[in-house]
């Protein structure tokens, strides 16, 4: 048996003009590299400022805007570039994303428009305040046609089914209308006064939801014509969005300062609670790709949450922006609409580093290392603070610390009146403390059954 040795002579790579130092041999793997991490630590470190450096969100504002403040977007999901909005004083315009200028302006309504949405023909739905909707053809001056709520009130939301010639309206209560009809086909209602916002499910089409002014969100089933379940909150939602890519999932923006994230199957809990807002959530959308969610809020601040994170990951803002009465992305996910109370639409970067125009391979690769690179690392605490830096108004920045100091001190309050309760009291998660209560349709019909009989026993007694 032959053992063959591996030998390597120092004359194959150490060069004849140094003869007196012997070069140690170099292994180009770069996992065997003893400052591999500390390397890409760095790398990372300098992709996370350059990011901060580079941040440039805003891209600027839509024409002229309106005279009053902007209470209404949609977008058309057949075409990228086009966005109509509604105002206070009743004017419904339609923008060019791509140049920022008015395509089309009308004095739709006597009242506020209050809700928007385009048809699966890119025809576009407007209510009011003044109890109207009216369908428009954004190339003419006059409505194809005008529909009047049989409720007597104002009409708050619409929103158009995704595939058929329907369309709901939330006013006083839910009505079902045909485009081809001039009045609803059905109505339908469960104890709230007035309804806020109403959306159709984007999967399950025939599903909806709608928010009202009792604190409630109702969920409806269209194929049986009738409310299937409600959830009762402590305090009002203002609007609701479905997740375009789960089914069953919705979000629901709070006056309560927070966003929250419910699985339609099970609301008796949230799913997530999105926070970090100092007033009233009042508008929120998600992106067609259902992993981030825009809200618009009563501080005037912009504010983006990944779905399965509960706090803010950029906060956009403005000097002169004041109230921000509606949000949507755009069909691309790359780019944010918001539209407030001084009459601006403006426009926004998703991300605020990223840059339009064609990247060649060797800077797509470099933008996907980096990403790569500071999602690895976001835990070290340098680059977790560079990432959580942001500069926010004056307002904000005191009602913040403000609130921090009160949510603090209830928190220290119950942990007292918890210790010294005997075991008589415990601790209400964070995601079931806003919940008062849900009611199932069949249930509540039970209930109903059970006291109208109930009632009608003594009745029959003392006629007897």
């Amino acid at each position: 048996m032959k053992f063959k040795t591996i030998s390597r002579s120092a004359d194959d790579y150490v060069p004849v003009a140094n003869t007196q130092s012997a070069r140690q041999p170099r292994n180009l793997d770069p996992d065997m590299h003893p400052f591999e991490r500390a390397r890409e630590y760095t790398r990372a470190l300098n992709a996370t400022k350059l990011d901060r450096m580079f941040a440039a969100p805003f891209l600027g504002q839509l024409g002229a805007g309106h005279v009053d403040g902007v209470y209404s977007l949609a977008k058309n999901p057949l075409k990228l570039g086009v966005l109509a909005s509604g105002s206070g004083d009743g004017v419904v315009k339609t923008w060019d994303l791509g140049s920022h200028e008015e395509q089309w302006s009308v004095n739709a309504h006597d009242g506020i428009v209050r809700g928007l949405c385009y048809t699966p023909k890119s025809q576009l739905l407007s209510c009011s305040s003044d109890g109207t909707v009216k369908l428009w053809s954004p190339s003419t001056m006059s409505p194809l046609q005008t529909y009047h709520s049989l409720s007597g009130g104002g009409l708050m939301s619409i929103d158009h089914h995704y595939s058929e010639d329907q369309f709901i309206t939330a006013g006083t209560q839910l009505e079902v209308w045909d485009t081809n009809r001039s009045k609803p086909k059905s109505t339908l209602s469960w104890g709230a006064d007035n309804l806020s916002s109403v959306r159709f499910n984007h999967t399950e089409t025939n599903i909806c939801a709608s928010t009202g002014n009792d604190r409630s969100i109702v969920v409806y089933d269209l194929r049986t014509n009738s409310p299937v379940q409600k959830l009762v909150t402590t305090l009002n939602n203002n609007a609701l969005a479905w997740n375009p890519m789960e089914a069953f999932v919705f979000a629901a923006a709070s006056e309560d300062h927070n966003a929250y994230l419910y699985d339609m199957r099970n609301m008796k809990r949230a799913l997530n609670v999105f926070q970090d807002h100092v007033a009233a959530v009042l508008d929120l959308d998600f992106s067609p790709t259902g992993q981030e969610l825009v809200t618009g809020s009563y501080d005037r601040t912009i504010r983006i949450f990944r779905a399965n994170e509960g706090h803010s990951r950029d906060i956009y803002h403005t000097k002169r922006m004041q109230r921000v009465f509606s949000v949507r992305f755009t069909m691309d996910s790359r780019y944010i609409a918001s539209g407030s109370d001084d009459g601006n639409v403006r426009m926004w970067r998703s991300v605020a580093n990223d840059r339009s125009g064609i990247k060649s391979a060797k800077q797509r690769t470099k933008i996907e290392y980096d990403r790569a690179l500071t999602e690895r690392y976001k835990h070290m605490p340098e680059i977790r603070r560079i990432n959580a830096a942001r500069r926010v108004p004056k307002a904000v920045k005191v009602a913040r610390n403000i609130k921090r100091e009160e949510l603090e001190a209830m928190k220290r309050r119950h942990l007292n009146y918890v210790k010294n309760s005997k075991g008589r009291a415990g601790f209400t998660p964070e995601r079931e403390k806003h919940i008062v209560g849900v009611g199932i349709a069949d249930k509540v019909a039970k209930q109903t059954q059970k006291q109208r009989r109930k009632e009608k026993k003594p009745q029959q007694e003392t006629s007897e």
